[in-house]
């Protein structure tokens, strides 16, 4: 079945004459600034920047020994102390939202037991978003758990979505009304989308991790939404699936007028030649999600990269590609072509949750943003709707099981004293954000 991009690319005569007159009114009317009211933010993810998370399912995979984390978090950015610079740093960028999350393992840190002083911390968060003009757009689930909650399975478990619907309940109830936009979770497919990706030792090391920590428990199974072997993948699914939905429904009986939504690992795919694998290929890296989206008020893209499929899989980086740390190739044009499939598949007005480029050469991400939100605001112009753009991210931080060592921040940190400092890419990113214009 074509999809609305192939579409539109093969020329079809009465489409195209048709659509045409649409097509230049939309341009003709088009402003060189975006939208008023349009979000310009940064993105971060509370397990790698706050430090500590001690209760959290990861924090004790992340300390035990074997394990697929490159190192532990540790103190991260200490950012569960130093909130309010980071807020400053926010709104010095001439930002106007902060995409961050709330903690489920500080909130409920033992089954049924729920903390009012940590519901109380991120409360004085979102106050501070709104005392300095920021949208607080709040993430509900960034991956990491309660270790209690995974030790009984995680997401696999039957019992995992009415967990995240009460957590949601309490939460709402204590920070819902200064919210802006929810999260309910970010990335949901990130395992279907690393599946063809990661090396088989990888998802070994990954099982090896999940059965030693079982074992320390004393527990038949351990899983965590972002480390899970492939075999357990049908279930997570499952199970998230049903909590996107549960929680979305509790956080929406505390404000029905709460703009609610995921986030998605969405490439920029494109077909090569005949016989292209690249539709079967969604339908593997983003599962059922698309269509659940449908439902939803929103949907967070989180792009990185393109893929380039064959008729056999995935092609090589173009030689002579600028690349990120991984060698993958950084094309500028990859955030349009994911906003606009992923508006086509789901209806729904677009949110991009993240988007970034992990590299030490700042040179390269401070070209890379004005490149790809010029290409955005093309998308926006062909009618695409777009709420805003939160770049990932903030600070150089903790990027899960490669450590410390991929940098993706418009900030340095230093790990002893935990100070921040601007590259040129956030200049270059803030003067966009401050005059609504590339």
């Amino acid at each position: 079945m074509l999809d609305r991009r192939t579409l539109l690319a093969t020329g079809i005569a009465t489409g195209a004459m048709m659509a045409a007159p649409a097509m230049a009114a939309r341009k003709a009317a088009a402003s060189p600034g975006f939208p008023k009211g349009f979000y310009w933010g940064v993105a971060t993810a509370p397990h790698q920047i706050e430090g500590n998370n001690i209760a959290s399912d990861l924090w004790f995979i992340e300390n035990q020994q074997p394990t697929v984390f490159a190192e532990p978090s540790g103190d991260s950015c200490n950012s569960f102390e130093l909130w309010e610079t980071d807020l400053d740093l926010v709104k010095g960028m001439g930002l106007n939202a902060y995409r961050f999350g709330i903690e489920w393992a500080r909130i409920e840190p033992e089954k049924g037991l729920f903390s009012q002083a940590m519901l109380a911390h991120y409360k004085a968060i979102i106050d501070g978003c709104l005392q300095r003009g920021l949208a607080p757009i709040v993430t509900f689930s960034h991956f990491t758990a309660p270790r209690w909650f995974s030790a009984q399975g995680g997401w696999t478990n039957p019992e995992s979505a009415q967990l995240f619907a009460r957590y949601c309940d309490k939460a709402m109830r204590a920070l819902g009304q200064g919210i802006a936009s929810a999260i309910t979770f970010n990335e949901p497919n990130i395992l279907l989308l690393l599946k063809p990706m990661l090396p088989p030792q990888v998802w070994d090391i990954q099982k090896l991790t999940l059965e030693t920590a079982a074992k320390r428990l004393g527990v038949p199974k351990f899983v965590a939404a972002n480390v899970a072997g492939v075999e357990d993948l049908p279930a997570l699914q499952a199970g998230l699936e049903a909590a996107h939905k549960a929680g979305k429904a509790a956080i929406k009986a505390v404000r029905p007028d709460l703009p609610v939504g995921f986030s998605l690992a969405l490439m920029d795919d494109q077909a090569v030649g005949r016989n292209s694998v690249r539709d079967r290929m969604r339908k593997e890296l983003y599962g059922n999600w698309l269509d659940i989206a449908k439902a939803d008020d929103f949907m967070g893209v989180q792009n990185y990269e393109r893929a380039l499929w064959g008729d056999k899989g995935r092609l090589p980086t173009p030689a002579g590609s600028i690349v990120n740390w991984s060698g993958t190739e950084v094309w500028a044009p990859s955030l349009a072509g994911a906003v606009r499939y992923a508006h086509a598949a789901t209806g729904v007005p677009i949110l991009v949750s993240e988007h970034g480029v992990g590299t030490t050469d700042d040179t390269i991400r401070a070209t890379f943003i004005p490149a790809a939100l010029a290409e955005l605001k093309k998308a926006m112009d062909d009618g695409v709707p777009v709420l805003g753009y939160c770049h990932w991210s903030l600070l150089d931080n903790f990027e899960w099981i490669f450590g410390y060592k991929v940098k993706f921040g418009l900030h340095s940190v230093d790990p002893v004293t935990f100070a921040r400092t601007a590259k040129p890419s956030a200049a270059v990113y803030g003067a966009i954000a401050s005059r609504n214009a590339v």
